[in-house]
């Protein structure tokens, strides 16, 4: 069965109409929604597929502390290293979505790296990224690598350096013998 990965930036606390009518597709289908724990888009995505009284839903939390899991849904807690709950703390949780899911729908502000690195993850692992960018209200399909440049190239040069950054850090980390390069 298809899983979906549905993410996005902790600024995007309500969904828009086009982004509701995808979700109504994936519920539609029957695909089994992976969801984090955070306040944003995590948890106006919970808000809503509680709403709709979706019961296929999986709520992804990092070190085994659930911050939102509005419809009780069944709990992933995922070991995270560190006991500071900084990015790299919740990167966990991240990561384990993204190898489980067949396909992502990230909601992104068009500013925050942590959805843009979970669209890395995803494509990095030869799956499909569709990206809801909220300052044009577009939804745009990533696949390769050249898809992930198009975006890059209208995000601002600190951002694009984050990224490499982070990426860099997962690489050294964990990430090195499956996924050899994010950026």
């Amino acid at each position: 069965m298809s899983k979906v990965f549905i993410g996005g930036s902790r600024s995007i606390t309500r969904l828009p109409a086009d982004v509701r009518a995808r979700i109504d597709r994936i519920v539609d289908k029957r695909l089994t929604v992976l969801v984090g724990d955070a306040n944003g888009a995590d948890k106006a995505v919970q808000r809503y597929l509680h709403r709709k009284r979706y019961d296929l839903v999986e709520v992804f939390c990092a070190g085994g502390d659930c911050r939102n899991n509005v419809g009780r849904w069944p709990v992933r807690s995922v070991s995270a290293n560190g006991k500071r709950k900084d990015f790299g703390f919740y990167a966990a949780k991240d990561r384990a979505m993204a190898d489980e899911a067949s396909i992502g729908l990230m909601l992104w502000n068009g500013k925050s790296k942590g959805t843009l690195m979970n669209v890395l993850r995803l494509i990095a692992q030869g799956k499909t990224a569709v990206v809801y960018i909220a300052p044009t209200g577009e939804f745009v399909e990533f696949g390769t690598r050249a898809d992930l440049e198009r975006l890059f190239a209208g995000c601002a040069p600190e951002l694009r350096q984050r990224l490499e950054h982070e990426a860099a850090a997962e690489r050294r980390e964990d990430f090195a013998p499956r996924q050899a390069s994010l950026l």
